[in-house]
């Protein structure tokens, strides 16, 4: 009697170090049977009581030239794989923090004045004396948006982003709208972000301006490259230049507001051509409503910090809110410095874009070609490609959350093995380098697409939390103020996303405006399909979906008698006794052939041949099932494939891969059991097929 060998388990007990092997073994005399118990250790696994085992390391198997190559390639642009037991050590610090969620905001010191100044000077140069009005407005604004969102920290600790706000106070389609707003706006900060950072470097070095696009296209790679191995490694990447970026520019800021103390400062001429001697537009309220909604581009990246609360280091509240005032103080500051001196000194900005307004305040200050001149423009260079890093930390964990919440294709929660959200990092590489390919990595076409969604997202969260507050009323007496606080910020940005979504319709805003109710119905769409799926995939005990008396009817179709063949027939005699052997052949000739063969092995199995006049392979085979289905449609069909592993992979395409080709076809068939018996080449036959026996004729 052949011995039963049970599938390796974990041996129970203290004793045991390993995988537990059970074999019922055949005595000397008739009837006598044991249990033979063999335990070993393994080299690979580690057990943990009750009956768990632990993948030591990496344990990657890498089993052709080509997948090693490939994982050593990997392992070295993205680092180690990083076991969860450390996920702790991967939090970020308050200074890794700054860099990472607050690199966005305090980036647009950069452009935001820049941008008021482009719809100002339509009204003729005169017109851009109410850049420092507009400047200290948005900064009015940041402030109250910085305090409503130190509520929304205290009240998610656990992360408050406006989605889960909005999801929890105003209901599922409330958090949806928020969610769609910042997943577009997070695409475009990574677009805008990188654009304004390639401007930056064409402005010093203007040769490479027609290659503007391919540039920005190179930074999002690499931007998404540093992401993929971790957010910890990341942060301690493109910590550096945040910190060089603000020493560079509050040392030009201070040398300007020095020298204007002194009165010392330059005096300015405008290049010929670059400011119409009359506006050609009036100074109305809709150029006032462009010019605020423009320079609101200042007010993103206030959402990351709230979003990225699980990144921190314990407390994570606490440092979040730390990280988000040090955000707005830093940036406010910046933002009202250039715009200051910048209108101090009467700076315009260039129409062909070729020279940013801050590149040309350097200039003004500290000459051009000057070793501070580059260090301000690299550093700027430097922040503002970075800055998408903010979108590159958020964007993945906001469509993780909608990923687990099945919004979003469950694909999209799951971690890579460097702890990052490795499908959503690259989609958002994907998307962002489209845009910026389609707008000519051009900043001014792409600003009026920024801003919407994330104020419509400001607006929700900061509503969610009016009446998180009301809820609150019976615990909380002072439930009133923290309502009156963030009632105060949801005003403010509603009132902006009013005017940025008038102001900027025409321009592009319309097309955020239309995608947004788009990609809520798209995530209603695929939260329905999960929702119906697992109803019908739910089990519970007793349930039985094939009757367990049913034995299937087993087909195995090959193509000739070799190895492969045998070893499918082999497994099939092992899991039934009902197999039928299915060839199909042109013509006679070819049927002659292969009886003669099957008849010289004397195998005691059913023998069908499918005549194929029309010398196709696979919808015979179909056919064939189906009849066989059709005849007995109670019973199950499992249809057994041979399948050879060639030693290359290149020798793949030496072969037409029938096995592929019908398991394709089989894979979609209601009521079939499709399995695979591969045949290695180059290993002996008496290991493939050894501990089966074809049944012959007697």
């Amino acid at each position: 009697m052949r011995d039963q060998r049970r599938a390796p388990r974990i041996g129970e007990g203290p004793s045991s170090s390993g995988f537990e092997w059970q074999e019922v073994r055949q005595g000397r005399h008739p009837g006598d049977r044991y249990v033979r118990i063999t335990r070993g250790g393994s080299s690979r696994f580690t057990t943990k009581p009750p009956q768990n085992v632990i993948i030591h390391g990496e344990q990657t198997k890498s089993r052709s030239p080509l997948s090693r190559l490939i994982h050593a390639v990997r392992r070295t642009i993205l680092g180690r794989p990083i076991p969860t037991e450390r996920e702790s050590h991967e939090r970020l610090s308050k200074i890794k923090a700054l860099a990472i969620f607050a690199s966005d905001n305090i980036s647009s010191s950069a452009y935001a004045t820049e941008e008021i100044m482009r719809i100002l000077v339509l009204a003729g140069a005169g017109a851009l004396v109410w850049t420092l009005p507009f400047t200290l407005a948005i900064i009015l604004v940041l402030a109250v948006v910085v305090i409503s969102y130190q509520q929304t920290l205290r009240a998610y600790p656990s992360g408050g982003g406006s989605y889960i706000v909005a999801s929890d106070n105003l209901g599922p389609p409330a958090g949806l709208i928020a969610a769609a707003a910042l997943l577009i706006d997070y695409v475009l900060t990574v677009s805008v972000s990188i654009a304004a950072g390639v401007a930056a470097i064409t402005s010093i070095v203007p040769g490479l301006f027609t290659l503007r696009v391919e540039i920005a296209v190179t930074f999002i790679i690499l931007l998404a490259l540093g992401n993929l191995r971790g957010i910890r490694e990341s942060g301690t990447i493109f910590a550096a230049p945040t910190y060089v970026y603000l020493f560079a520019i509050f040392g030009l800021l201070a040398y300007g507001l020095l020298r204007d103390a002194m009165g010392t400062l330059p005096i300015y001429h405008a290049p010929a051509g670059w400011v119409p001697s009359t506006g050609i537009e009036t100074l109305g309220l809709l150029l006032i409503l462009r010019a605020f909604s423009s320079g609101a581009v200042a007010l993103t990246g206030v959402e990351a910090v709230s979003n990225g609360i699980p990144a921190f280091k314990p407390p994570e509240s606490h440092n979040a809110r730390i990280v988000l005032i040090a955000m707005g103080t830093l940036f406010g500051t910046l933002f009202l410095g250039i715009s200051f001196l910048v209108t101090h000194i009467g700076i315009v900005p260039d129409p062909s874009e070729k020279e940013t307004v801050l590149n040309q305040l350097a200039v003004s200050l500290v000459g051009e070609g000057s070793p501070y001149h580059y260090l301000v423009q690299v550093s700027t260079a430097l922040i503002l490609v970075l800055a998408a890093n903010t979108a590159f930390a958020d964007f993945p964990r906001l469509a993780s959350i909608l990923g687990a919440d099945r919004y979003l294709p469950r694909q999209l929660q799951y971690r890579g093995d460097r702890l990052a959200f490795d499908t959503g990092i690259i989609f958002l590489t994907v998307v962002a380098s489209t845009l910026v390919v389609v707008f000519h990595g051009s900043v001014t076409s792409l600003i009026p697409l920024y801003t919407v969604g994330v104020f419509i997202a400001f607006s929700l969260s900061q509503s969610g939390m009016v009446r998180h507050w009301w809820k609150l009323r019976a615990v909380d007496k002072l439930w009133w103020a923290r309502a009156l606080f963030n009632g105060v910020g949801a005003f403010a940005t509603m009132v902006v996303a009013i005017v940025v979504g008038i102001a900027k319709f025409a321009l592009g805003a319309w097309l955020v405006l239309l995608l947004i109710p788009i990609f809520v119905i798209l995530m209603v769409l695929i939260h329905r399909h999960y929702t119906e799926l697992t109803k019908e995939l739910h089990a519970k005990p007793g349930d039985e979906i094939l009757s367990r008396g049913l034995v299937p009817n087993v087909v195995v179709p090959i193509s000739r008698l070799d190895h492969p063949s045998l070893a499918a027939v082999n497994f099939a005699q092992a899991i039934s006794s009902d197999v039928t052997i299915v060839h199909v052949v042109e013509n006679q000739a070819e049927e002659e052939q292969f009886r003669a063969d099957w008849n010289a092995f004397n195998f005691a199995l059913p023998l069908v041949i499918v005549e194929s006049p029309y010398r196709r392979l696979i919808d015979p085979l179909l056919e064939y099932i189906d009849e066989i289905d059709e005849r007995d449609p109670e019973r199950p069909v499992a249809v057994i494939l041979a399948e050879f592993v060639p030693r290359h992979w290149w020798e793949y395409l030496l072969h037409n891969l029938t096995a592929w080709r019908l398991k394709f076809h089989l894979f979609n068939r209601r009521n079939t059991i499709t399995i695979d018996v591969p045949y290695h080449v180059g290993e002996g036959a008496g290991e493939i097929l050894g501990g089966f026996n074809i049944a012959k004729k007697r």
